[in-house]
């Protein structure tokens, strides 16, 4: 049974020391909707963070399990926790048997007992939504999300994705239209990927309120963000590994190259300012 309380100390800030790509210096990840193929099996992501940010995943879905899960799509999930499994199991320092997954952080994850899509959610670092086709496009229909930015998992289940990204500015009708015929048409082994970045005002990955004014803040968020299709089911699984640096750690050329409208949502003085390491 899920019990509400404040976040522990240990779970506040986790951060990385880099991150995994520098949207705004790459054309293919800098306009919308900013897609790039990735090699089928470099999924899931893993990085320095793994260990504390699984220990977070485990408590909040411990105690806040109704703000972070949502339990359907029990074929496709049950199809991606095997697809993961796979994957897991030749990798350095994961042990996967019958009944139990041990993580690298050696944490054992029992692999019956629970919806398939809380038991992969408990072994990759990515939160996972997958997305069904429905009447009118593809619908969230289940969902294990730990770290969201600024949005409600129970106001967007079993909401098409049109509907579901109603708050972002930049995904008005003409991209939701080219968005949608580029999902129907993804076909298995082809997965995507992009990734946004935004300047937010706390370390902290569960943030399911509204930002005050107009957001902002020394923390850069970004999210990669993996399109896969399931082959057996069809289900669409969209993938959101989120790293937060301090601005101060990009290097030179990235704050250089910087948009001025994310270096002034970061509260720097200019990319040539404080330049930072390297």
């Amino acid at each position: 049974m899920s019990r509400s309380g404040p976040i522990p100390a240990r779970f506040r800030a986790i951060c990385q020391t880099r991150l995994p790509a520098i949207p705004w210096q790459d054309p293919a990840l800098a306009r919308l909707p900013g897609l790039k193929p990735l090699l089928p099996d470099d999924w899931p992501w893993e990085d320095e963070a793994f260990a504390r940010q699984m220990g977070f995943r485990d408590w909040l879905l411990a105690e806040r399990r109704g703000a972070v899960f949502a339990a359907g799509a029990e074929e496709g999930a049950a199809e991606l926790l095997a697809l993961v499994l796979e994957r897991l199991a030749v990798r350095p320092g994961w042990h996967i048997a019958d009944d139990i997954a041990t993580r690298p952080d050696g944490v054992r994850v029992a692999l019956a007992g629970d919806h398939p899509l809380a038991v992969a959610g408990r072994l990759v670092q990515s939160d996972l939504c997958l997305l069904v086709p429905a009447k009118g496009g593809l619908v969230l229909d289940a969902a294990f999300l730990a770290f969201p930015a600024a949005w409600r998992l129970a106001e967007k289940i079993g909401r098409p994705l049109a509907a579901i990204h109603d708050p972002v500015a930049a995904y008005d009708a003409d991209l939701a239209r080219r968005v949608d015929r580029m999902l129907s048409r993804l076909p298995p082994g082809r997965p995507v990927w992009r990734m946004n970045r935004l300047a937010w005002p706390t370390p902290c990955l569960f943030h399911p309120d509204p930002l005050p004014g107009k957001g902002g803040g020394p923390w850069l968020r970004a999210e990669r963000q993996l399109l896969l299709r399931l082959p057996r089911t069809g289900a669409l699984l969209f993938a959101i590994h989120t790293t937060v640096v301090r601005a101060a750690v990009l290097d030179r050329e990235a704050r250089r190259a910087m948009p001025p409208d994310l270096a002034a949502a970061l509260g720097l003085s200019g990319p040539r300012d404080e330049a930072g390491p390297g």
